[in-house]
This record gives C-alpha cells, sequence and structure tokens, in this order.
C-alpha cells in the first residue's frame, strides 16, 4: 500500500493498461535522454558555425521523428480503447446505482437481490480494515466469468471505479452506462467514488 507503483492487476484489461504504461515511458525516457544530450552538447560546445543558416535534411527529420514515435504510442493506444469498449456476452448482470454518499447494488439474473453498500466510519473501523475503503456489504462478483455492471446515479453525477480492474464508469442520474470486465485473479478488490460528488465523497 505505500508504493509508487500502480496497483497489481486482476483483469487482462489492467494488464494490458500497465503494458502500454510501460511502452509510452519507455518512449518518453528515450525522448528526455536524446532532448537531455542535446541540450548539454549545445550549451558546452564552443564553437559555432556563422554561416549555417538551414539545414534541410536534419529539419526534415526533427519533423518526421515525431510523427513516427506519435504512431508508436498512437497503435497500441487505440488496440487498448477498442478492447476497453467491447461487450462480450455477459454471465452476470450488476446494476449499481450511486447515492449520496453510498452505493445500491441490484443482482437480478438469478434471484433478485438488492442491498446498499456504506463505507464503514473511521470511529467504527478495526485494526485489519483500510480508512476510506472498507464497506459493511460487498458486492461479490464470479472469477473468469464475463460480467457487465449497469451504472446509473439517484441524485448527482459519481463515478463507480475499481482501480485494479482497470475499469471506471460514470453515473449520470437518468442514463444508463454499462461496462464488461473479466477477473482473473481472486481477492477482495477496492474501489471508490471517482467524482468529486459532495461532502463525504
Amino acid at each position: 500500500w505505500a508504493n509508487m507503483n500502480l496497483q497489481d492487476s486482476a483483469s487482462p484489461i489492467m494488464e494490458q493498461l500497465i503494458y502500454f504504461h510501460d511502452h509510452a515511458l519507455m518512449i518518453i525516457i528515450m525522448i528526455l535522454m536524446v532532448v537531455s544530450y542535446m541540450m548539454i552538447a549545445m550549451v558546452f560546445n564552443k564553437y559555432i558555425n556563422r554561416f549555417l543558416l538551414e539545414g534541410q535534411m536534419i529539419e526534415l527529420a526533427w519533423t518526421i521523428a515525431p510523427a513516427v514515435i506519435l504512431v508508436f504510442i498512437a497503435v497500441p493506444s487505440l488496440r487498448l480503447l477498442y478492447l476497453m469498449d467491447e461487450i462480450n456476452t455477459p454471465t452476470v448482470t450488476l446494476k449499481t446505482i450511486g447515492h449520496q454518499w453510498y452505493w445500491s447494488y441490484e443482482y437480478s439474473d438469478f434471484a433478485k437481490v438488492e442491498f446498499d453498500s456504506y463505507m464503514i466510519p473511521q470511529n467504527e473501523m478495526e485494526n485489519n480494515m483500510f480508512r476510506l475503503l472498507d464497506v459493511d456489504n460487498r458486492a461479490a462478483l464470479p472469477m473468469n466469468t464475463f460480467i457487465r455492471i449497469i451504472v446509473t446515479a439517484a441524485d448527482v453525477l459519481h463515478s463507480w471505479t475499481i482501480p485494479s480492474l482497470g475499469v471506471k464508469a460514470d453515473a449520470t442520474p437518468g442514463r444508463l452506462n454499462q461496462i464488461s470486465f473479466l477477473i482473473n485473479r481472486p481477492g477482495i478488490l477496492y474501489g471508490q467514488c471517482s467524482e468529486i460528488c459532495g461532502a463525504n465523497h
């Protein structure tokens, strides 16, 4: 919990997001190294050429190079964007409704089950609980199964998020948004509202 890295992935989409993050970061580090070298070389270089007014080859190179770099970032990014929006045939559907300041969950596939999930207040927490993350009623979802989440809100804008799954859906009053994912690692996954929705957000 006290590190600077991304959370461990619990879904294939989050795994791909982490790979893309590392891929983009590597390109950025390489750009930083090349630009830093050029800047340092120019600062400490004592030679100047007063007659060099233009260099068409170098200008062509530093026009084409950024375009090629952007392609290397854009192609995996677009692939991932389409993967995240892909909706597979779900086995389980869970409806989540955002309220100020709790979530309501509804299972309707097999038996109709509805419950509210409130964050545990700080004065009621036990030693092994996480502040601002633990709730009184947890939603249970199966592993290695395609799951569809239908998200809406009852009052103001909310955003249903589980970072380790790489999913985030805006909860808007009067509108249904859906996301689909597959959990490939068992455990307790913590989420939160990622929209500033009021005092107890």
